[in-house]
C-alpha cells in the first residue's frame, strides 16, 4: 500500500509535528510503543532515518517517489539537499496548502485529484504537477476550501514570500522560486541526502 492509512497523531508522537499531515497534536507526550517512556539512545543511522520519515510523511510520499526526487535533485545544479525541497514544495498540492486553501496537505491533494484547480486556465489533476514562476492557479468555491480559509485566519497562517493568494477570488501566483528559509517541513536536509547516499 503507497499511502499511509494508519493513525496520524501516532507519527507526530514520534517525528514530531507535522503541519502537512495533520493539524491536530496528541496530548500524550512519549513516542508510541511498549518502550516509549524509555527511549534508548539513537544510532546515526536511526537519525538519519527519522529525518527522510519527516519529510516523507509531511508530504505524503512513497518510498519510490521520493528516490526518484532524490535523483532528479542530484542531476540539477546546486545544493542536493535544497533542491530536493524546492522540488517538493513547488509541487501543486503543497503549493495550494501553503496558500491557504486547504488545512492539510492530504486535503490538497484531495482538492487536485477531484479537478477543482485550475494552472494558467487549464484543470490539472495531477498533485505533482510541477508549478514555475510566474504560473497563476484558481481554486473552486467549496466549503471545505472556505473552512481552511477560516482555520487560516484563525491560527493567523500567511502564505511564504514565493506565493501571492486572493483569498477571496481563490486564486493565486508563483512569484518565484521558494528559499530554504520558506520551507514549512522542520528537517535537516543533508542527512537524508546522507541516507540516500547509500541507496541510491
Amino acid at each position: 500500500m503507497s499511502r499511509y492509512r494508519g493513525p496520524r497523531l501516532r507519527i507526530t508522537r514520534r517525528l514530531g509535528d507535522l503541519p502537512g499531515l495533520v493539524r491536530k497534536s496528541s496530548a500524550k507526550q512519549n513516542p508510541p510503543g511498549q518502550h516509549g517512556a524509555t527511549p534508548k539512545k539513537p544510532s546515526q543511522y536511526s537519525i538519519r532515518l527519522q529525518e527522510k520519515q519527516k519529510l516523507r510523511f509531511h508530504y505524503g510520499m512513497n518510498e519510490h517517489q521520493l528516490v526518484n526526487l532524490v535523483k532528479k535533485a542530484r542531476r540539477a545544479q546546486g545544493s542536493t539537499g535544497e533542491r530536493l525541497l524546492q522540488l517538493l514544495e513547488m509541487r501543486l498540492d503543497t503549493i495550494l496548502f501553503r496558500s491557504g486553501f486547504a488545512p492539510t496537505l492530504r486535503a490538497s491533494r484531495q482538492l487536485v485529484t477531484h479537478g477543482h484547480v485550475q494552472v494558467n486556465n487549464a484543470r490539472v489533476d495531477i498533485p505533482s504537477f510541477q508549478c514555475k514562476p510566474g504560473d497563476k492557479f484558481q481554486v473552486k468555491k467549496l466549503q471545505t476550501v472556505e473552512n481552511a480559509i477560516q482555520l487560516g485566519s484563525v491560527i493567523g497562517m500567511a502564505p511564504p514570500l514565493h506565493l501571492q493568494s486572493d483569498k477571496t477570488g481563490l486564486s493565486g501566483q508563483v512569484k518565484q522560486l521558494i528559499s530554504r528559509s520558506e520551507v514549512s517541513c522542520p528537517v535537516n536536509e543533508f542527512l537524508i541526502i546522507e541516507y540516500y547516499s547509500r541507496k541510491v
